[in-house]
C-alpha cells in the first residue's frame, strides 16, 4: 500500500500515525526530496530509502507518537558508515504526526435526519460508524472518517462498538430504537446515548426499561427526546443540528448546562388533567 492510500485509511480508523518526508539532500542519496513513508504503531508504509536509516526514522516516528507529540520535527542525517548507509551524503527529514481520533459516534439510522446528521458531523475530529439494514439508503461515497455497516441486526452492532462511543438512534421503526438502547445500556462503557422521538416513546422506553430490571439512575443516562431544544426546527437539517449541539456540549464538558427537550407536564398529561377538571 502507497503511503498516500495508508493515509486515508489512517483516517477512516482513526489511529495516530506520522507522515516522514524527505526535504532535501546533499551528494548521494537513496531517494530523491519529496519521498515520503508512513508511519503507524504497528506498521510502516512505502519507504525514503530503506536501510538504517528508515529503520531509525520509523523508530523516532513512533517515539513521537508514544510521547503524544503534536508538532512537526525537523532532523538531518548524515548517511555515513554509522549509518550504515554508503551513499556518502546526507537528508533532512520532516516528520508530522498525525493524531489519533478517540472521539466515536455510532450513528444508528441512514434515513433523512441519518443523512442530515452525516453532513453536520463529518467536519468534526472524530469517526463514525454509520448502521442501517437498508442497503439502498447509504451513498455510493462516504467521507473518510464515516464506516458503514450494512446489518440486518443493527442493535446486536452495539455490542462491538469501542468504548466510550456516543450512541445515536435514529432509525425508522421505534422497536429498533428500542432494542439499540437497551443494549447501549447494558454496556457500563457508553459515553453518551440519544434516542430520537417525543415525550410519549421515552416514556414508553423508560417504562419498559424499568420492567427490564434497569435501574433509574442509567435509565436517565439516556437522552430521549434527543437535541437542544433552543435551536428549534422540525426540518431535517435543524434537527441535525440541534442534535449535534447536544453532543458537543457533552463532548466539552457543558453536560450540566444541558435544557431538556421538554420541560414541565407532557401535553398528553394535561389534556387528562384539564379533561377531568371539565368533568369534574
Amino acid at each position: 500500500m502507497e503511503w498516500i492510500d495508508a493515509l486515508s485509511e489512517l483516517k477512516r480508523s482513526g489511529q495516530p500515525g506520522v507522515l516522514v518526508t524527505i526535504l532535501g539532500s546533499a551528494g548521494s542519496a537513496p531517494r530523491k526530496s519529496g519521498s515520503k513513508m508512513l508511519v503507524t504503531e504497528e506498521k510502516s508504509f512505502d519507504t525514503v530509502g530503506g536501510g538504517h536509516l528508515e529503520f531509525l526514522l520509523i523508530e523516532r516516528a513512533r517515539e513521537l507518537m508514544a510521547s503524544d507529540q503534536q508538532e512537526p520535527v525537523m532532523e538531518h542525517f548524515p548517511l555515513g558508515p554509522r549509518l550504515g548507509q554508503c551513499c556518502g551524503g546526507s537528508v533532512s527529514v520532516m516528520l508530522e504526526p498525525i493524531a489519533g481520533c478517540h472521539f466515536h459516534i455510532a450513528l444508528f439510522g441512514a434515513g433523512h435526519i441519518g443523512k442530515a446528521l452525516i453532513h453536520v458531523l463529518t467536519p468534526l475530529n472524530c469517526r463514525i460508524t454509520w448502521i442501517d439494514n437498508r442497503a439502498e439508503l447509504f451513498p455510493q461515497t462516504t467521507p473518510e472518517n464515516v464506516t458503514c455497516i450494512l446489518s440486518e441486526q443493527p442493535d446486536e452492532e452495539v455490542a462491538d462498538l469501542p468504548e466510550n462511543a456516543f450512541i445515536l438512534v435514529v432509525t425508522h421503526n421505534h422497536q429498533l430504537d428500542y432494542g439499540i438502547a437497551e443494549q447501549a445500556l447494558k454496556r457500563s462503557d457508553t459515553g453518551w446515548l440519544g434516542v430520537i422521538g417525543s415525550e410519549t416513546k421515552a416514556s414508553r422506553f423508560r417504562k419498559r426499561l424499568e420492567h427490564k430490571g434497569f435501574n433509574p439512575k442509567r435509565i436517565e443516562q439516556m437522552r430521549c427526546p434527543v437535541g437542544l431544544n433552543e435551536v428549534g426546527g422540525r426540518e431535517p437539517a435543524e434537527i441535525a443540528i440541534a442534535i449535534a449541539a447536544e453532543i458537543l456540549a457533552v463532548r466539552n464538558g457543558s453536560r450540566d448546562s444541558l435544557v431538556r427537550k421538554r420541560e414541565g407536564i407532557p401535553w398528553q398529561t394535561l389534556k387528562t388533567l384539564i379533561n377531568d377538571h371539565h368533568q369534574a
